[in-house]
């Protein structure tokens, strides 16, 4: 028999066997389909060696009237605006207490104990120390005036932090009494709970068998950002809303949008904000009412209630006869929990429904429609905006809404849906990746608390495609030529510049594969004999001729049986064939780049992607 050409279907299809999938491809990692071919993706790099602090969950790029570029990331313990290589704090204070903070130490120890009655801190929450005197010995009033972490509550008036130096036998002072301190919005969770109290913590906690209001400080925290014109409008989820005025400069924090000169009646608690852009609208979803006066908010807000500022101003909420400002109820669902920006309307989610918000004018400003009931959002962040409509992820699928809804097709649906933390769903986060016609998702699998893996959608030639990768918030080419992500090495937090060169942040690229599906001859009837590989690799990196990578195969005699490895052999861009003896009814091949792999060696520089392979396979009787 002459050499048969094996042409695998683009994409990955876990939806039935790797036996019945024959023709296919079944497994992968890091590797993307274009033209139908598959390729590895493209490397990443640190941004810089800045880091910064907390989980970044969310990232939004925008340039000021002097073309500035500044990007904003939403932590789980602050709020930074970067601007060249530098995260400037901008997290607004809560409160700043004067004259009234003073401080304990114990011999030997760097703890020291504040007392400061009705705080409002919780652990890990910041503050600055100003005007404190010495102590007397090695905790002087420079070790005193900065900022602090609180590392522990024991009281309503009392917390902890660990100073920078260790107190001696003359620390007995107090640190005067004209030390303020100003204390930043409380930090938010790095993980999702349902409630707090009955089964929220260890059997024993001291909330157990109670139960406590959720808000910002006891849940996954969640940031919503936008602009409103250069300036920046951001939103703690399940908590307040502040303004950032850039023209200020990088050196100031933001302020409570109630707060700001001129501002009536602003909320001062959601769910999210944005702006709607063509009208200019700042939009607050899941939002307090006014009161039965219309003079001032309600306490608590309504995760249903949506409330917009009047056009062209972020500050004036009062509805009036005069204005646009207004607010509607939406009905379909218990709590909203997202929405996105999309071409001529607002698009938003509810856990059961899909409204749009379009701008009708005077005298009702927007006007609301029923887009799909039964179909949710899995996470505020699930859902992205692409130039083949808006896709998102719910509970029970992936959706795609470009004037009407319609489901989207997919060939890894089991592998995603049966291994999913619905715990840790809020983690979960749509992105784009324009570049290569990538739409995706990070999410937490079963058995992990963060995220650890992706799945992507080519939408233009509509194929599924998996892999394990851990990055929390995502922002698309724009600003900048390539995708920016958040991630974690060695501890510390960074922002990473994607689809740049072909390696992991200047190490080699791990674990890099693709797995065919089994095949065979005649439907398995024949025992398969396979004696030569011709490998069609394009070599894409940047590693010249030193570039390698592994083709396995393996095989087995029926469906139920391991896959054994029969053969690993380098390829090379000098490969004309690789000799192989293996003889079964079935065989699968696995196309590696596992740079730093005992048969390679440790590789920078690799990248490929794959043609037409061709295979010397010929029947060789029945067994």
């Amino acid at each position: 028999m002459p050499y048969s050409k094996y042409i695998f279907q683009p994409g990955i299809n876990r939806e039935g066997t790797d036996y019945s999938n024959e023709g296919g491809w079944f497994d992968a990692n890091l590797v993307r389909f274009r033209k139908g071919r598959p390729e590895k993706i493209g490397g990443w790099t640190k941004d810089s060696s800045s880091t910064y602090l907390g989980t970044a969950r969310a990232l939004h790029g925008w340039v000021d009237l002097e073309g500035t570029k500044y990007l904003g990331l939403g932590t789980t313990l602050k709020y930074y605006a970067q601007e060249g290589d530098v995260y400037y704090d901008i997290t607004p204070i809560r409160s700043t207490d004067l004259n009234v903070t003073t401080f304990a130490a114990t011999n030997g120890s760097a703890v020291i104990t504040a007392t400061d009655t009705a705080h409002g801190a919780v652990v890990n929450d910041f503050v600055t120390i100003s005007n404190a005197a010495s102590l007397g010995g090695t905790i002087t009033a420079g070790v005193l005036n900065t900022e602090h972490q609180i590392t522990a509550v024991p009281s309503a008036n009392t917390y902890t932090f660990t100073a920078s130096a260790t107190a001696n036998g003359s620390d007995t002072g107090n640190g005067g009494s004209a030390t303020d301190a100003a204390y930043q919005i409380n930090v938010g969770l790095d993980v999702y709970v349902d409630s707090t109290g009955w089964g929220a913590g260890l059997w024993g906690a001291s909330t157990f068998g109670g139960n406590t209001a959720l808000n910002s400080a006891n849940q996954l925290r969640l940031w919503s950002h936008d602009n409103f014109g250069e300036d920046l409008i951001l939103n703690v989820r399940q908590g307040g809303i502040y303004y950032w005025d850039t023209s200020v400069g990088t050196s100031t924090r933001a302020v409570a949008l109630e707060d700001v000169s001129g501002a009536n009646l602003a909320p001062n608690s959601a769910l999210q904000v944005l702006v709607s852009e063509k009208d200019r609208h700042v939009i607050c979803l899941g939002t307090q009412r006014l009161d039965t006066t219309g003079a001032a908010r309600e306490s608590a807000a309504d995760p249903m209630f949506v409330a917009w500022s009047d056009q062209e101003s972020a500050f004036e909420w009062e509805p009036k006869t005069t204005n646009t400002a207004g607010s509607l109820s939406l009905s379909s669902g218990s709590t909203i929990v997202g929405g996105l920006g999309s071409r001529e309307e607002t698009l938003i989610w509810t856990d059961t429904s899909l409204y749009s918000m379009q701008f009708i004018g005077p005298p009702f400003t927007f006007g609301v429609n029923l887009i799909n009931e039964g179909i949710g959002l899995i996470g505020p962040k699930a859902a992205v905006n692409t130039p083949r409509g808006t896709f998102w992820m719910d509970r029970k699928g992936f959706y795609v809404y470009s004037g009407s809804v319609a489901p989207v097709p997919c060939s890894v649906h089991y592998y995603v849906f049966n291994d999913f933390n619905e715990g840790q769903s809020y983690k979960t986060f749509g992105f784009l990746n324009k570049q290569f016609n990538e739409v995706g998702w990070f999410y937490c699998s079963s058995s992990s608390s963060e995220i650890d893996r992706y799945v992507t959608y080519n939408y233009d030639e509509q194929v599924w495609s998996i892999g394990q990768l851990s990055r929390f918030a995502w922002l698309d080419e724009g600003l900048i030529a390539t995708p920016r992500a958040t991630g974690t090495s060695s501890s510390s937090n960074y922002l990473y510049l994607h689809e740049t060169g072909e390696n992991d942040d200047g190490s080699p690229m791990e674990n890099v594969y693709i797995e065919s599906s089994d095949f065979d001859i005649q439907d398995g009837e024949l025992v398969s004999s396979i004696s030569k590989i011709i490998p069609d690799v394009k070599f894409t990196g940047s590693g010249g001729t030193g570039q390698t990578i592994n083709f396995i195969m393996k095989s087995r005699n029926y469906p139920g049986e391991t896959l054994t490895t029969n053969t690993t052999q380098n390829v090379t861009s000098t490969t004309t064939k690789l000799d192989t003896r293996i003889r079964a009814r079935q065989a699968a091949l696995r196309i590696e780049s596992d740079d730093d792999n005992s048969e390679q060696g440790n590789i920078l520089n690799v990248g490929w992607r794959l043609g037409d392979t061709r295979l010397d396979i010929r029947p060789n009787g029945k067994r």
